[in-house]
Order: C-alpha cells, then structure tokens, then sequence
C-alpha cells in the first residue's frame, strides 16, 4: 500500500529567496491574518510556502482552494510537480497576486495533492 503525502511545513509569508549556490530558501515575512483599514481589500502578493514528503515517483498535481464558505472554496492555484522518491523532502513555492477579500471572517484554506486533502486550514482576515 502507498503512502498519501504528508505535509511537513505550511506557511503564508511576504516571500520566499532560493539561494542558487546552496539551494537553501529564505522565508520572508511570515503571517498568519491580514488587517484591512476597509473592504473590499485587494492584497497585492503572499507566498504559500509549502513542504510535502511521503510522496511516490513521478508527476502529482497540487491544488489550493480558499473561500468564506468551507464547503465551496474557489481554486486558486492548480499545478504539477515531480517527486523523484518518497523520502525526498519537496518545497513548493506558490505565488498568489492580488488576492481580493470582498469581507472579513475566517477564509478556509483547503490543499489537496492528486484530489487527496492534506491541509484545511483559514487565514483570519479582519
């Protein structure tokens, strides 16, 4: 029986840096809400950093859906990713751009790997 991916590291921040010598990635200004003076808010760029294991060989889609209501989140972002072997670790850097939150409340979060749920979470926007 194969493993489901496992999701090891999630964060919402201001940007990622991957040093080209090392490889390494910086994480830059981690959030966990976003305040609005007023709405609607359009917030300009975030980054949904993200590191999954656990993962068979070959090519995987991720998707990430977000909305006020749980049970019908919006697809924000949909695409593919390698994995060369279950035990490697894969970071994924996922850029959104001019996120409108048309009102505030609690914005569910769902990220599912091959239509396989791995994370449910919100991000609190007041």
């Amino acid at each position: 029986m194969q493993s489901k991916p496992s999701l090891l590291a999630w964060i919402t921040c201001d940007g990622v840096h991957l040093d080209p010598a090392s490889g390494k990635h910086t994480i830059l200004g981690v959030f966990s809400n976003i305040k609005a003076r007023s709405f609607p808010v359009t917030h300009p760029y975030m980054v949904w950093f993200l590191t999954l294991t656990d993962v068979q060989p070959g090519t995987h889609r991720i998707r990430m859906s977000m909305g006020l209501n749980p049970a019908n989140p919006v697809e924000l972002i949909a695409r593919e990713f390698e994995s060369q072997s279950p035990l490697h670790r894969i970071n994924l850097i996922n850029e959104l751009r001019n996120l409108r939150f048309d009102q505030p409340g609690d914005y569910a979060i769902v990220i599912e790997v091959d239509d396989d749920p791995i994370l449910a979470t919100n991000l609190t926007v007041t």
